[in-house]
């Protein structure tokens, strides 16, 4: 970086006091030059930009310009080749301009234009006055050819070859540059350093306030045609930042401008009167149109006082909703407002969305056999994207892709893990069977649950592993196998059938059979066949099973007498309801804590049902909140055995048939 000048001047003197000023080239008389190049140049740009499709050739040069070419050219020149683009014409090449004016001694070196020494007066060279003097006819031509401008110099190549010119002769310069403001600060100017011919009077003259300085280097950056320097850099920045925060006021204000439109446009919505709607089932829409229609009722459904149509009721807004979804996500009517009645409006949406997209494919890591950190790298190693699922578990994995088929790895068929839902993780965690028990799995197929409570019991006590479905027995018995499960013991029994079969467990884990609503991403055939009688008997048989698992328990266990009731659906039928029913029909049970630290609290309340307030201790999973399954999970504590209904009667319960003792009366002696 070069020195500046501390006195520098905007403006330079006039030729009447340049006069005065004898001897070789000062700063004063560069300032001059300076300013003429900087000037000229700035012309020929104007005439660039309005000319840059149109190039004709330079107009010859004028009797004052040849006059004035022949007195500088006094002193010989070296024979220098300039590099200029795009020259089409000799007299191109020979044109020179104001900047490149120095006066040369006749006794020039011939290794270059740069290492001329400057004449003065002791050495007998060209007087100054006379040198001068040329300047002043080149300034008056030069504003002569600035009042015309647009014709003079219309043509793109001489631009083009003054300013290869200039740069040339300051490329080979070994001097120091100097540089002056080129006028006024609210014009931008690109400046175009000049080479100063050092001498060695240069120093004496320093001493009086005249230095030689060299002009910033730097590249410049272009913004609207114009080239940024350091010293208008800050004001360019202001200049951009206010341009930036306007269009983006602008920018806003046209997003509400369009919003508001938008809104007006949609305030004119009308829900279709009974003729559309019969027409529709006969000639239904596009999906496009219902999905629109769907976004207008629940945006209206949103602001009901400001949005709705006064002759409409909400009911109306809801009926035509409903339909709309059933046909845009393939629900039947029932069971479309069986899942309706659990969620708000917007919610609802979310929900029915997340049961269109597949959940993660998760597996468990068999602690039996290998650990979830040598199994991570170990797929890892055969191209499988995982992660793990969260903190409530320390065995699973998501995969989120996989180079080979995830069922078929030799670490799956040495039983190193189980491919299992993250949902049916759960009731196992909630369960939390200890060694040494004796637990029993009312449900147990295929066997995900039955061999992670055969893991967490370190393959000690006993896992009674019952299903009522003799063929899927089969991949039951498989999987146990599989992941080296030794105390399972599988057997094929009606679940209402304990425990007259075998009672006195320590945990018993009913998953019980119901109608899906939670994995409808995996069976998506449950949107349309499932019905009234469908919940009527699911729930009747799951009320049956968990009154006999409750009292298959032994409630003086030392480490038990737990029970833990889940579905694999949402409905409040065959959750919230059958819980309920458990509680009053078995007052020997309390609901517990879950020890699950995530998921939504059950219902206490519903539709007009009031529930048991320690059911607010359930837990419920959904699939666009927890991005798994949607699943219930319940877990009771069993108190006693007996049952004492009131002081004459005491039950003993013994499953779903429980049987009733009478106390007699001891009978007093007669006398």
């Amino acid at each position: 970086m070069g020195r500046r000048a501390k006195n520098k001047q905007d403006v330079p003197l006039p030729f009447e006091l340049e006069n005065k000023i004898e001897g070789k080239v000062t700063k004063k008389l560069n300032d001059r030059l300076k300013h003429e190049a900087i000037r000229a140049h700035k012309q020929r740009e104007a005439a660039l930009k309005q000319n840059k499709d149109s190039r004709r050739m330079q107009p010859p040069a004028s009797p004052k310009d040849n006059e004035r070419k022949r007195k500088r050219n006094t002193a010989p020149k070296p024979n220098k080749k300039i590099t200029k683009p795009k020259v089409e014409s000799e007299d191109e090449e020979e044109e020179d301009t104001p900047a490149a004016a120095t006066i040369l001694d006749e006794d020039a070196p011939v290794d270059g234009w740069d290492n001329a020494p400057i004449v003065s007066d002791s050495d007998g060279g060209i007087d100054s006055d006379s040198e001068l003097e040329s300047d002043e006819e080149a300034e008056s031509a030069d504003d002569n050819n600035a009042d015309s401008s647009e014709e003079e110099f219309a043509s793109a190549e001489d631009g083009s070859a003054a300013e290869a010119e200039i740069a040339s002769v300051n490329e080979d310069s070994e001097s120091d540059v100097s540089g002056s403001d080129s006028g006024s600060e609210s014009e931008t100017v690109t400046q175009k350093p000049l080479s100063l011919l050092s001498d060695e009077s240069d120093e004496a003259e320093s001493d009086d306030g005249i230095e030689s300085y060299d002009e910033f280097d730097t590249d410049a950056e272009e913004d609207d045609d114009e080239a940024v320097t350091f010293r208008d850099m800050e004001k360019r920045s202001r200049k951009i930042d206010a341009r930036r925060q306007m269009e983006a006021e602008m920018a806003e204000l046209e997003l509400e401008t369009g919003e508001a439109v938008v809104e007006g446009e949609r305030e004119l919505f009308e829900l279709p009167s009974e003729e559309q709607v019969e027409l529709e089932k006969e000639a239904p829409l596009d999906l496009s149109q219902v999905q629109l229609r769907i976004q207008e009722i629940i945006r209206v459904l949103g602001n009901f006082a400001e949005l709705r149509d006064e002759t409409k009721s909400r009911n109306q807004y809801m009926s035509q909703l409903k339909r709309d979804m059933c046909y845009y996500y393939g629900y039947n009517e029932f069971l479309m407002d069986k899942l309706m009645d659990l969620f708000a409006v917007g919610e609802a949406i979310e929900f029915f969305e997340a049961n269109e997209v597949a959940r993660p494919v998760t597996i468990r890591t068999n602690t039996l056999k290998a650990r979830r950190r040598d199994l991570a790298q170990s797929l890892i190693n055969r191209g499988v994207n995982l992660d793990p699922i969260g903190k409530w578990t320390k065995v699973g994995l998501t995969i989120f892709d996989s180079q080979v088929p995830i069922g078929a790895t030799p670490e799956y068929m040495a039983g190193h893990y189980m491919i299992q839902a993250a949902s049916s993780f759960l009731p196992v965690v909630a369960l939390a069977p200890q060694e040494n028990e004796k637990v029993l799995d009312m449900s147990a197929a295929p066997g995900g649950k039955t061999t992670y409570c055969a893991a967490l019991m370190k393959n000690t006590g006993m896992v009674v592993a019952n299903d009522a479905n003799r063929e899927r027995e089969k991949a039951l018995v498989a999987n146990v196998h599989r992941l080296g499960a030794s105390n399972v013991v599988v057997c094929n029994y009606d679940g209402r059938e304990f425990p007259k079969v075998m009672g006195g467990f320590d945990r018993v884990l009913l998953d019980a059979p119901c109608s899906g609503t939670g994995v409808i991403s995996k069976d998506a055939s449950v949107k349309v066949n499932k019905g009234p009688e469908d919940f009527i008997m699911l729930t009747r048989l799951q009320k049956e099973l968990i009154l006999s698992a409750i009292d298959s328990v032994n409630a003086d266990s030392g480490t038990g007498g737990y029970i833990v009731y889940s579905t694999c659906s949402v409905t409040v039928d065959e959750d919230e309801a059958v819980v309920n029913y458990a509680l009053r029909k078995r007052p020997n049970i309390k609901l517990v804590d879950t020890g699950l630290d995530f998921g939504r609290p059950g219902f206490t309340s519903f539709r007009g049902h009031s529930f048991h307030s320690s059911l607010a201790l359930t837990r419920r999973f959904y699939p666009h909140t927890h991005n798994m399954d949607g699943f219930f999970v319940a877990k009771f504590q069993k108190l006693s055995n007996k049952v004492q209904v009131s002081e004459e009667q005491v039950v003993i319960p013994t499953g779903s048939g429980a049987t009733t003792k009478q106390r007699k009366k001891k009978k007093g002696s007669h006398h």
